[in-house]
């Protein structure tokens, strides 16, 4: 069928088919592009899937280009990729048998979930191995056997269990060769045939072993066909009945390939290229200045594209293969980020990581990733002095070139200009080693979450000891130390880790513990203060407080491993009995608690006094200030969220940007919303003028550098009211034309009568409600 009439069938069939949302106009992703699974060619481009997200590059201009959830994809793990040329579309396969199409130059995603929902698949066998195309069909090779996806009219057709008695068994590929459909089969299942003009491959007895054994691949080159086994060889097949082999290699074979006439087979350290005569034209190995394992490769022109699980792709001439470029799009180290923290420049972004319950083993050796100024500097574990399990980080408020990277074994991290400088442990500061009873000598140093204080002092909390919570001071390297054991007993077995920290304008510590809750701390000179809000009759759902927010009103949000409280006078913490509230809302007519029995995991407070609030298994929350309205609830299903399960959230409060770590990847959200200014002296309006073709609607006017409490007027030339709003009035995602987030207010360009107004001179009149400063900006719209 011809390409147009096939575009023309697809739309025609829209309404049928399931198509992903695209969200690039708000979200971005930040995924890492290092760790390919899988490769594939066609139209002058290259295609490559890493974990989660794919790119392509033209080889001709080199332009990067990404895929990934924020244009639609599931975010969850690749298996494999096949791009048609034919019908350009690339397909990607997924570990849990997911499939989606990518087609109309990447601008739609069609989701296909036939493997996915199919109960009668085991879901650990729903894999999908590879993609083969004879014809207008596509054979998707998988855990469970064949099945086939109809390209033209973009619909699943029978399924092939091929094993004995029709049984399920993995087929790792399969390729069309002399009127045959192959299929190689693992666990000693044999590589198998059948005809393929037969319409009842569906019956397990039109399928014959051809050869006993695990086969890892097969695939057709031209008039050839050649099969590859677990044996490390790879063998020709001879007239569809016989085998011979070719070659050994000193590892596995991972992928077989073939495009243009060539013949590519590719090992850990080794990637083959054949011609049709089976004459090498190269063979490549591994370079020591990248240290990696190869995964796939295809060839296109003159170059060998090679997958690599460290460096993205890596592309090599085929003439002369000893010289390496590394291509991939711009990201983080890896897609398991465990905390992040935003800055002026940026984002920090690391990997930890330690369990539920505090447990760092077995020990991860990751580095750490930097965003800065919208360019990744990515710091592999061999430059972070040996420092293990790194997790919570804090940014100087004065020096953000200077850095502290908590690592929940080795100590605390030192990083200067985004060069990792020293490693504090127990021989040069007042960290401390947990002690163990049966190995007095044993070095096990638990540093996790860390913040400044507004005099310069870097606070830290380490798990397992008596004095958990010490201070540094960094112009004289002076630590101090606080004893817990007032309320933790026996640190050795009580109390496992603290989750977070915050500190409060009156400089109280607010610590969020495994087995005592909030703990809140007070140096109050000699005579330090220290209490607990733990148990039921404090109102508090669980032991285990998970995260702490302090918001503008001096209000503590307490996340908990079975829900969210608030602490709502926390001027009489250490004088009174302490009770904390749960938020009673209203849904349907019906009062309920707000996250009831929710695992939360983090709390942000943005510049308009909105919480964020992320949990584990739930997504994400965005609520009003007093947390009865709920402005967005996002998860996988309705926004670019890789996973249900976030683990951190940072905001940069200067650009309303929220940065989501999930335990699949990192994607923003750009808000809008900013923390307000104390005066209205920078103060501006954007775009200005207003052109014609700018959608007023959607992306709206903003105001941005306004104080905290301000009367925004809007009026024609002539004096006329266009629009007013008030910061505690008028806040924003409450429906009004004028409304204010923050530091950042938004017009949607409709004046009173809600119609959009002309062209012409708009004064914007600015008054602080506080200082009574005022301000005028003139705004030009031109319709």
């Amino acid at each position: 069928m011809p390409l147009k009439k096939v575009i023309l069938l697809v739309f025609c069939l829209l309404p049928l088919l399931q198509f992903s949302q695209d969200f690039s106009q708000t979200w971005k992703g930040h995924f890492s592009y290092h760790n390919i699974k899988a490769v594939a060619q066609g139209n002058g481009k290259i295609f490559a899937a890493a974990e989660n997200a794919v790119f392509y590059t033209d080889h001709q201009t080199n332009e990067l280009e990404e895929l990934t959830t924020v244009n639609g994809l599931s975010g969850e793990t690749i298996s494999t990729i096949y791009y048609s040329e034919i019908y350009e579309l690339l397909v990607i396969g997924y570990e849990n048998g997911l499939m989606e199409v990518v087609f109309d130059e990447d601008s739609k995603v069609l989701t296909v979930v036939d493997i996915f929902d199919k109960t009668t698949i085991q879901p650990t066998e729903k894999r999908i191995n590879h993609f083969s195309n004879y014809q207008n069909s596509l054979y998707i090779a998988t855990n469970y056997g064949v099945s086939v996806f109809d390209m033209e009219r973009l619909e699943f057709g029978d399924t092939y269990f091929i094993g004995a008695n029709g049984s399920q068994i993995p087929v790792t590929q399969t390729a069309v060769y002399g009127n045959y459909l192959y299929a190689a089969c693992t666990n000693n299942n044999g590589l198998k045939r059948a005809d393929v003009s037969n319409s009842n491959l569906i019956d397990f007895q039109n399928w014959q072993t051809l050869s006993p054994g695990s086969w890892l691949g097969v695939e057709a080159q031209d008039d050839k066909l050649y099969a590859t086994n677990a044996d490390k060889k790879l063998y020709e097949v001879i007239n569809n009945t016989s085998l011979t082999a070719l070659a050994t290699y000193a590892n596995t074979p991972l992928d077989l390939h073939a495009t243009a006439g060539q013949l590519i087979v590719t090992t850990q350290n080794e990637v083959f290229v054949y011609d049709s005569n089976f004459n090498t034209i190269a063979q490549v190995g591994l370079d020591p200045e990248f240290a990696t394992r190869y995964t796939s490769a295809t060839v296109d022109g003159n170059y060998i594209y090679i997958g690599s699980e460290d460096f993205g792709i890596l592309k090599t001439p085929v003439a002369s293969p000893t010289t390496f470029e590394e291509v991939h799009p711009e990201g983080p180290l890896l897609n398991n980020p465990f905390a992040i923290e935003a800055s002026v420049d940026g984002l920090w972004v690391t990997f930890g990581e330690y369990t539920q319950f505090y447990n760092p083993y077995p020990l991860n050796s990751r580095g750490m990733s930097h965003l800065k100024y919208d360019e990744w500097i990515n710091t592999p574990y061999s430059d972070v002095l040996e420092a293990k399990c790194l997790n919570a980080i804090a940014v100087h408020p004065e020096n953000p070139n200077q850095v502290f990277v908590s690592s929940f074994f080795s100590g605390l991290l030192e990083v200067n200009d985004d060069i990792p400088s020293i490693l504090y442990d127990e021989s040069n500061s007042g960290l401390e080693s947990l002690i163990l009873d049966s190995n007095p000598s044993y070095v096990d140093i638990r540093v996790g979450v860390s913040a400044f204080d507004d005099n310069g002092l870097l606070w830290t909390l380490s798990g397992l000891i008596d004095r958990p919570l010490k201070s540094f001071n960094l112009s004289n390297n002076q630590w101090n130390s606080y004893d817990f054991t007032a309320i933790i007993g026996d640190s050795s077995t009580d109390n496992l880790g603290y989750a977070d920290l915050v500190i409060g304008a009156d400089q109280v510590k607010w610590i969020a513990t495994f087995d005592f809750g909030v703990i809140g701390f007070q140096e109050n000179g000699n005579n330090p203060l220290l209490k607990s809000v733990y148990t039921e009759a404090s109102n508090m759902p669980s032991v285990t407080a998970t995260a702490l927010a302090l918001d503008q009103r001096n209000q503590l949000w307490i996340g908990t491993a079975n829900g969210l409280r608030v602490l709502y006078n926390t001027s009489n913490f250490f004088t009174e009995d302490i009770r904390v509230d749960e938020i009673v809302i209203e849904e349907d007519g019906v009062a309920k608690e707000l996250l009831f029995q929710q695992n939360i995991t983090a709390i942000e407070v943005d510049g308009s006094n909105n919480k964020w609030v992320a949990t584990a298994d739930a997504g994400l929350f965005y609520f009003s200030p007093d947390g009865q309205n709920t402005i967005f609830h996002f998860t996988k299903t309705n926004s670019p969220l890789p996973s249900n399960t976030v683990l951190d959230l940072s905001i940069d409060s200067d650009k309303g940007i929220v940065y989501i770590a999930t335990e699949k990847g990192l994607v923003s959200f750009l808000s809008g919303g900013s923390s307000p200014d104390e005066n209205l002296d920078e103060a501006f309006a954007y775009p200005n003028p207003v052109r014609p073709g700018f959608d007023l609607l959607d992306k709206k006017v903003k105001i941005k550098g306004i104080s905290e409490n301000v009367n925004i007027k809007i009026t024609d030339i002539e004096g006329n009211l266009v629009a007013e709003a008030q910061s505690k009035t008028n806040q924003r995602y409450s429906g009004y034309n004028l409304e204010i987030d923050g530091g950042t207010a938004y017009w949607n360009g409709k004046n009173l009568a809600n119609n959009t107004v002309a062209s012409g001179v708009y004064l914007l009149m600015l008054a602080d409600l506080d200082t009574f400063e005022t301000k005028v900006i003139k705004l030009m719209v031109v319709r």
